[in-house]
């Protein structure tokens, strides 16, 4: 029996900054634009394809949005959201890759080969390129693609690049994880490069300008340089607000009240990111595309409590198939909705948007075979019923096994040792290992008894590799009722052996040394040739020649250094 425990726990008021009295459409600190251009919108109209833009932000907790009663200013977001539908059961996955490809392709991981774990900077891996991609079906439509911001699916070859996958522009990052000023990425020691390409070269002059600065007023000039006449896709990937915590000290300052160090530079992180959604949103009004536009925002999957992150009340955090890992941030704006200020019980997966914004693109879906996906656009504007009923959260064979997971536990249909959770109507499977299952509130607080943060624990039993939900009913993930109800739990892992019958073998290659940044001049990119396979492993450069990049490689990491050393100076942060 599960047995819970209360360690260093305590309820916290939470502060109130009075965001509603802002003014939403006041130029802010990222804007670009000094006048206001707003004007009386028109009435929603269809009559061509609308503008679609969807933004992405990195690592942003599913309390860390006002709307759910976060202490985090996000007056943008909030009104954004408040004037069209609210997403509150809509489901991402638990880490970076994973999410991002199944947007772009609207296919579970399983049906990729991306099913474990993220594309690192090292493999010779990329989302497969027989996949037909969102924005090549929207190019086949007429729309004009732009991508902005984190790429993170794989760069190896040029084939993977951004703009060889539908996109007719890119300004952004392929790796995972960069300095938000110097845009430097370090994957292990003394295997650091320079991360920030414009189209598919290395974009040297853009260092020393904070990224979400950057990415927003580059949307800014994409859409002033772009006719309202003709229908255009923007995918706004922010690296916001993903480690490190960085951000402009202006913002700090706003919540210097806030004890816990993180808590503070992670919140100033979240609310700089909707300053930069407001100023998009401004954009699409100055220059007329507002009135025949779509805005979809989503975050990429849970926060991360270590990194000030807060999941509350749900269960769990980034990179686990609990509530907390899963359950993400979701709304739709747009004036072409025809049911708005609502929220939205459908049940929505990030698959979705591919089928749901092909078809308001008046795309062509009918050659497109094997899509995970729904439309769920009448589910959203109309509020009729979702067309999903259940989501693979995943099946990874290659995770750890969990050590008392067994056939015999799984009725001897499925090994309970492998990690995998399924949702199913109103119910919720997880088998296996599915991570950190704490339940975490807001660290507002510098210390606590035992612990920098509030935490809530439970203990489960010694022998668990299996646990069923009632996810309608009991949405925080308190009350197992894997004993209680065998007969719903064969019932799901009979599902789960049939996905597992149509994935495909994982695709996660070992690193390769050839793609140091040292040889390919201090920043990341591709390196393997347009010729080789998808499955290649690189061959070995001789040691004259690796040497003699090495020499080559000491002016970079020279330049890299006064680089660094500039733009913390320039930059005044915290």
């Amino acid at each position: 029996m599960a047995v819970y425990a209360l360690t260093g726990f305590s309820l916290v008021s939470l502060l109130s900054f009075g965001y509603l009295s802002w003014d939403w459409m006041k130029p802010s600190l990222v804007a670009d634009v000094a006048t206001d251009p707003m004007e009386k919108s028109l009435p929603p109209t269809f009559t061509r394809p609308p503008h679609i833009i969807f933004i992405l932000t990195d690592d942003q907790g599913y309390h860390d949005i006002g709307y759910h009663g976060s202490d985090i200013q996000t007056p943008t977001l909030d009104r954004l959201a408040a004037e069209g539908v609210k997403l509150e059961n809509y489901y991402i996955q638990p880490i970076c890759t994973p999410s991002r490809s199944q947007l772009i392709t609207g296919r579970y991981q399983i049906h990729t080969g991306l099913q474990h774990s993220i594309i690192r900077p090292r493999q010779p891996n990329c989302l497969p390129l027989d996949q037909v991609t969102l924005p090549q079906k929207l190019q086949e439509a007429g729309y004009s693609t732009h991508m902005v911001g984190k790429w993170h699916l794989g760069f190896y070859k040029k084939e993977c690049l951004p703009t060889r996958r539908g996109f007719d522009t890119f300004l952004g990052s392929l790796t995972g994880n960069v300095d938000y000023y110097t845009y430097d990425n370090c994957d292990g020691p003394d295997v650091c490069g320079y991360d920030l390409h414009e189209g598919e070269d290395v974009a040297w002059d853009q260092s020393g300008k904070y990224s979400t600065f950057l990415y927003a007023q580059r949307v800014s000039k994409i859409l002033a340089s772009h006719s309202p006449k003709e229908p255009i896709f923007i995918y706004v990937a922010f690296q916001a607000v993903h480690t490190p915590l960085q951000s402009p000290k202006e913002y700090i300052y706003r919540y210097r009240s806030m004890g816990n160090v993180a808590r503070r530079k992670y919140a100033a992180m979240v609310t700089c990111m909707d300053e930069a959604v407001k100023n998009i949103t401004w954009a699409l009004k100055k220059y007329g595309y507002y009135d025949n536009s779509v805005i979809v925002f989503s975050t990429d999957n849970g926060g991360q409590t270590f990194s000030g992150g807060s999941n509350w009340p749900l269960r769990g955090r980034k990179g686990t198939y609990w509530e907390g890992g899963v359950r993400g941030i979701g709304f739709v704006h747009s004036p072409l909705i025809k049911h708005k200020r609502r929220t939205s019980w459908a049940l929505v997966h990030i698959t979705d948007w591919y089928p749901t914004l092909v078809s308001l693109a008046r795309g062509n879906l009918s050659n497109v075979q094997g899509l995970d996906g729904y439309d769920v656009w009448p589910a959203i504007s109309e509020g009729k019923e979702s067309p999903r009923t259940e989501i693979l959260h995943n099946i990874d064979p290659l995770y750890n096994h969990a050590k008392y997971g067994s056939l015999e536990d799984g009725f001897g249909i499925w090994n309970t040792a492998v990690q995998a959770s399924i949702r199913v109507g109103e119910w919720k499977l997880l088998t296996g290992d599915p991570g950190y299952s704490d339940w975490i509130p807001p660290q507002t607080l510098t210390n606590f008894p035992g612990s920098w943060w509030n935490l809530e624990r439970l203990t489960d039993g010694p022998r668990k590799s299996v646990w069923l939900f009632n996810i309608t009913a009991d949405p925080y993930e308190r009350y197992d009722l894997s004993e209680q109800r065998p007969d719903v739990v064969r019932a799901l892992l009979m599902r789960l052996v049939h996905y597992n019958r149509t994935a495909i073998p994982v695709r996660y290659p070992a690193e390769n040394p050839r793609a140091h940044p040292d040889f390919n001049g201090g920043a990341w990119g591709p390196w393997a040739s347009e010729d080789d396979g998808e499955d290649w492993e690189g061959g070995r450069e001789s040691l004259k020649s690796r040497n003699k990049k090495k020499k080559k490689c000491k002016i970079c990491k020279l330049r890299s250094f006064f680089r660094k050393l500039n733009t913390r100076l320039m930059s005044n942060r915290i």
